[in-house]
């Protein structure tokens, strides 16, 4: 809601400047100095829009779950080394490749402290999407979104307190613990589901995987759109934060990858822990960000978590691309080494009838 009221008083500022005369619908007027009654449309709309987001998310869980095998989800637990690298991906790569940025550029403190919390927040459930279709481990993406957002509720504070103490106190940052809670049991809950119509009921579940799976598609546009109605008052801030918004989601991807290999993963799963190290909870960090600061401060920076929501699908449906690209073309090579070898079967059977006087046996034909 302070979005809302800063962009008022934003527009109510250049009525200050630009006219002498107060607007009729002013609720407060003194002279030229106006205050405008807030935008319900914006309201209404933010209530509704949410309320279908959240419903829509859901179902592609539940869709998502449909594709997890119980039993290889606890061996995940069991035996947690792609958890443990996704872990340090998560709350290792990403808070320190944030505090790199922001002393490479220079920003300003309060900008600082947007970018850090951006890299402190857990894995977002937009990675399971992704990860399903780039033929990820869903298993790995599942149990790590789960697991990033336990354990945010004790990794958040604690890389807050060692990254942002230079430029912020670190108690000044309200974490939503509610939230965080919540985008849990919007998690567990309707994967549990999933998994449950996954062991009971396999046929029907590939079914749902089918269709979740264009839901999720339809979810990602309807965030950039939804996210565009929204917030477009607030896209005027400085350069250094976009050119960051672009690195930051790109260098996640990239790091996550290398780390899961150089830790032995096997191709799959680099891919799931890449797009899990990438791919953050930009509404909680937007939410984060509402409750720490004033309708000041949130004009310099409350937009960067909308860019670096943008860049990370951005580069998550490059990555998608690349991958279809090469599975077709890994495809086609394999088909076209199956036909030569084939064929050379074939003309070594028309040489070896052609010396015994034409008799092919039965095993070539």
């Amino acid at each position: 809601m302070q979005t809302y009221r800063l962009f008022q008083q934003f527009k109510a500022s250049s009525l200050n400047e630009n006219s002498s005369v107060c607007p009729p619908n002013a609720t407060i007027c003194n002279g030229t100095s106006c205050l405008l009654p807030e935008d319900n449309f914006n309201k209404i709309l933010n209530t509704v829009l949410s309320t279908v987001l959240t419903i829509l998310l859901a179902m592609v869980m539940f869709s998502m779950g449909c594709n997890v095998v119980l039993k290889n989800f606890l061996s995940n637990i069991k035996r947690p080394w792609g958890i443990f690298v996704g872990f340090l991906c998560q709350f290792g790569i990403m808070p320190l490749t944030g505090f790199v940025l922001s002393l490479a550029f220079d920003v300003l403190p309060i900008q600082a402290v947007v970018v850090l919390i951006m890299g402190c927040c857990p894995g977002g459930t937009a990675s399971n999407i992704i990860a399903y279709w780039v033929d990820g481990d869903m298993d790995l993406s599942i149990s790590m979104t789960t697991c990033s957002t336990l354990l945010a509720m004790g990794m958040m504070p604690l890389c807050l307190f060692l990254y942002t103490k230079m430029w912020t106190a670190a108690n000044s940052i309200v974490l939503p613990y509610d939230s965080i809670g919540i985008s849990l049991v919007a998690l567990v809950v309707p994967v549990s589901f999933g998994m449950y119509v996954n062991h009971k009921w396999p046929q029907k579940a590939k079914l749902i995987l089918k269709i979740g799976s264009i839901a999720g598609a339809v979810l990602i546009v309807l965030i950039a759109v939804v996210a565009g109605i929204l917030y477009k008052g607030s896209w005027i801030i400085s350069p250094k934060l976009w050119i960051i918004g672009t690195i930051f989601p790109a260098a996640g991807y990239s790091l996550g990858f290398i780390l899961a290999r150089i830790a032995g993963l096997a191709w799959n799963r680099c891919r799931t822990v890449a797009l899990e190290t990438g791919m953050q909870n930009t509404q909680l960090c937007s939410t984060i960000v509402q409750l720490s600061f004033t309708p000041e401060q949130l004009e310099l920076m409350f937009t960067f978590p909308l860019l670096y929501s943008i860049f990370q699908i951005a580069f998550a449906l490059i990555i998608l691309g690349g991958y279809r690209v090469y599975k077709r073309y890994q495809g086609k090579a394999k088909t076209d080494d199956v036909t030569t070898e084939e064929e050379t079967k074939s003309k070594s059977s028309l040489s070896h009838a052609a010396i015994n006087g034409g008799f092919v046996s039965n095993e070539t034909k």
